[in-house]
Protein backbone atom coordinates (compact mmCIF):
# COMPACT_ATOMS: atom_id res chain seq x y z
CA UNK A 1 0.00 0.00 0.00
CA UNK A 2 1.35 2.95 -1.06
CA UNK A 3 0.30 6.28 0.53
CA UNK A 4 0.99 9.77 -0.09
CA UNK A 5 1.90 12.32 3.01
CA UNK A 6 -0.39 15.36 3.22
CA UNK A 7 1.02 18.91 3.25
CA UNK A 8 0.50 19.21 6.80
CA UNK A 9 2.98 15.76 7.22
CA UNK A 10 5.42 17.46 4.40
CA UNK A 11 4.75 20.44 6.71
CA UNK A 12 5.98 18.66 9.79
CA UNK A 13 8.93 16.90 8.20
CA UNK A 14 10.26 19.81 7.01
CA UNK A 15 9.56 21.39 10.33
CA UNK A 16 11.80 18.74 12.04
CA UNK A 17 14.82 19.21 9.91
CA UNK A 18 14.66 22.97 10.59
CA UNK A 19 14.56 21.97 14.11
CA UNK A 20 17.99 20.25 13.51
CA UNK A 21 19.88 22.02 10.63
CA UNK A 22 18.85 25.45 12.01
CA UNK A 23 21.21 25.01 16.14
CA UNK A 24 23.52 22.74 14.22
CA UNK A 25 24.80 25.62 11.84
CA UNK A 26 24.44 28.05 14.64
CA UNK A 27 26.38 26.17 16.69
CA UNK A 28 29.39 25.57 14.37
CA UNK A 29 29.22 29.20 13.94
CA UNK A 30 29.17 29.83 17.51
CA UNK A 31 32.25 27.41 18.03
CA UNK A 32 34.32 28.99 15.49
CA UNK A 33 33.47 32.41 17.00
CA UNK A 34 34.50 31.74 20.32
CA UNK A 35 37.64 29.80 19.17
CA UNK A 36 39.39 33.02 19.83
CA UNK A 37 38.87 36.38 21.00
CA UNK A 38 37.21 38.32 18.43
CA UNK A 39 35.97 41.79 17.93
CA UNK A 40 36.72 43.91 21.24
CA UNK A 41 37.70 41.03 23.43
CA UNK A 42 40.91 40.75 21.24
CA UNK A 43 43.78 43.73 21.54
CA UNK A 44 45.05 43.16 17.88
CA UNK A 45 42.08 43.10 16.29
CA UNK A 46 41.49 46.70 18.13
CA UNK A 47 44.58 47.87 17.41
CA UNK A 48 44.70 47.33 13.80
CA UNK A 49 43.48 50.18 11.35
CA UNK A 50 40.35 49.64 9.70
CA UNK A 51 38.22 51.08 6.79
CA UNK A 52 35.88 53.58 7.54
CA UNK A 53 32.79 51.20 6.15
CA UNK A 54 33.72 49.08 8.88
CA UNK A 55 30.62 48.56 11.16
CA UNK A 56 30.79 48.32 14.82
CA UNK A 57 31.26 45.09 16.77
CA UNK A 58 27.83 44.23 17.43
CA UNK A 59 27.11 44.13 13.97
CA UNK A 60 28.80 40.92 12.94
CA UNK A 61 27.33 38.37 15.73
CA UNK A 62 24.07 40.04 14.75
CA UNK A 63 24.71 39.86 10.75
CA UNK A 64 25.91 35.97 11.83
CA UNK A 65 23.06 35.03 13.62
CA UNK A 66 20.03 36.03 11.05
CA UNK A 67 22.99 34.68 8.27
CA UNK A 68 22.99 31.05 10.09
CA UNK A 69 19.24 30.67 10.66
CA UNK A 70 18.65 31.47 6.83
CA UNK A 71 21.64 28.91 5.72
CA UNK A 72 20.34 26.27 8.48
CA UNK A 73 16.80 27.02 7.00
CA UNK A 74 18.10 26.36 3.39
CA UNK A 75 19.72 23.39 4.17
CA UNK A 76 16.95 21.70 5.74
CA UNK A 77 14.71 22.77 2.85
CA UNK A 78 17.63 20.83 0.84
CA UNK A 79 17.35 17.48 2.81
CA UNK A 80 14.05 17.72 2.61
CA UNK A 81 13.34 17.26 -0.54
CA UNK A 82 13.44 13.41 -1.02
CA UNK A 83 14.47 12.51 -4.25
CA UNK A 84 15.93 15.27 -5.74
CA UNK A 85 18.92 14.15 -7.80
CA UNK A 86 21.25 16.89 -6.77
CA UNK A 87 20.32 16.36 -3.00
CA UNK A 88 23.60 14.57 -1.93
CA UNK A 89 26.11 16.67 -4.17
CA UNK A 90 24.10 20.23 -2.56
CA UNK A 91 24.70 18.40 0.85
CA UNK A 92 28.13 17.67 0.51
CA UNK A 93 28.81 21.46 -1.38
CA UNK A 94 27.14 23.28 1.67
CA UNK A 95 29.48 20.56 3.84
CA UNK A 96 32.70 22.07 2.15
CA UNK A 97 31.65 26.03 2.25
CA UNK A 98 31.08 25.51 5.90
CA UNK A 99 34.93 24.62 6.05
CA UNK A 100 36.26 28.00 5.22
CA UNK A 101 33.71 29.79 7.18
CA UNK A 102 33.94 28.50 10.30
CA UNK A 103 38.60 28.49 9.61
CA UNK A 104 38.18 31.85 9.09
CA UNK A 105 38.31 33.45 12.10
CA UNK A 106 40.71 31.30 14.29
CA UNK A 107 42.94 32.73 10.54
CA UNK A 108 42.20 36.05 11.27
CA UNK A 109 41.79 36.62 14.61
CA UNK A 110 43.69 33.50 16.04
CA UNK A 111 46.97 33.70 13.60
CA UNK A 112 46.23 37.44 12.62
CA UNK A 113 47.04 36.26 8.77
CA UNK A 114 44.95 38.72 7.07
CA UNK A 115 46.11 37.94 3.64
CA UNK A 116 45.54 33.90 4.35
CA UNK A 117 42.07 35.13 5.74
CA UNK A 118 41.57 36.68 2.38
CA UNK A 119 42.15 33.74 0.58
CA UNK A 120 40.02 32.06 3.17
CA UNK A 121 36.84 34.40 1.87
CA UNK A 122 37.75 33.68 -1.51
CA UNK A 123 37.07 29.68 -1.42
CA UNK A 124 33.99 30.76 0.82
CA UNK A 125 32.62 32.90 -1.98
CA UNK A 126 33.31 30.03 -4.59
CA UNK A 127 32.09 27.18 -2.61
CA UNK A 128 29.18 29.18 -1.15
CA UNK A 129 28.64 30.12 -4.59
CA UNK A 130 28.01 26.70 -5.94
CA UNK A 131 26.18 25.75 -2.83
CA UNK A 132 23.95 28.45 -4.09
CA UNK A 133 23.52 27.22 -7.57
CA UNK A 134 22.96 23.31 -6.70
CA UNK A 135 20.31 24.76 -4.14
CA UNK A 136 18.27 26.55 -6.68
CA UNK A 137 18.51 23.43 -8.87
CA UNK A 138 16.36 21.75 -5.80
CA UNK A 139 14.65 24.24 -4.26
CA UNK A 140 15.03 28.01 -5.35
CA UNK A 141 13.59 29.12 -2.62
CA UNK A 142 16.69 27.68 -0.81
CA UNK A 143 19.48 29.31 -3.29
CA UNK A 144 17.55 32.98 -2.42
CA UNK A 145 17.67 32.30 1.67
CA UNK A 146 21.86 31.66 0.94
CA UNK A 147 21.45 35.24 -1.04
CA UNK A 148 21.92 37.62 2.05
CA UNK A 149 25.25 35.03 2.63
CA UNK A 150 26.88 35.59 -0.54
CA UNK A 151 26.51 39.30 -0.32
CA UNK A 152 28.04 39.42 3.65
CA UNK A 153 30.90 37.36 2.07
CA UNK A 154 31.58 40.10 -0.65
CA UNK A 155 31.37 42.60 2.33
CA UNK A 156 33.50 40.63 4.49
CA UNK A 157 36.10 40.36 1.76
CA UNK A 158 36.50 43.95 0.61
CA UNK A 159 37.05 44.58 4.49
CA UNK A 160 39.61 41.81 5.13
CA UNK A 161 41.07 43.24 1.86
CA UNK A 162 41.16 46.91 3.12
CA UNK A 163 42.80 45.63 7.04
CA UNK A 164 45.11 44.06 4.67
CA UNK A 165 45.89 47.11 2.99
CA UNK A 166 45.85 49.38 5.77
CA UNK A 167 47.97 47.04 7.85
CA UNK A 168 50.74 45.95 5.52
CA UNK A 169 52.95 44.13 9.19
CA UNK A 170 49.36 43.03 10.71
CA UNK A 171 50.85 39.81 11.64
CA UNK A 172 53.88 41.16 13.45
CA UNK A 173 51.26 44.22 14.90
CA UNK A 174 51.54 43.71 19.30
CA UNK A 175 48.76 45.91 20.41
CA UNK A 176 50.23 48.89 23.20
CA UNK A 177 48.53 47.20 25.86
CA UNK A 178 50.78 43.98 25.23
CA UNK A 179 53.76 45.58 24.45
CA UNK A 180 53.32 47.40 28.09
CA UNK A 181 52.75 44.13 29.72
CA UNK A 182 56.08 42.87 28.17
CA UNK A 183 57.91 46.37 28.95
CA UNK A 184 56.85 45.73 32.42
Amino acid sequence: MTEIASRQQLRMAFLRWALITIPFVLLLGFASARSVPTGSDNPWYQALAKPAVNPPDWVFPVAWIAIYTLMGLALAMVIHARGARLRGLAIALFAAQMVPNLIWTPVFFGAHQVFGALMVIMAMFVTALATAIVFGRIRQAAALLLVPYLVWIVFAGYLTYQIDVLNPNAATLVPSSVSSQIIN
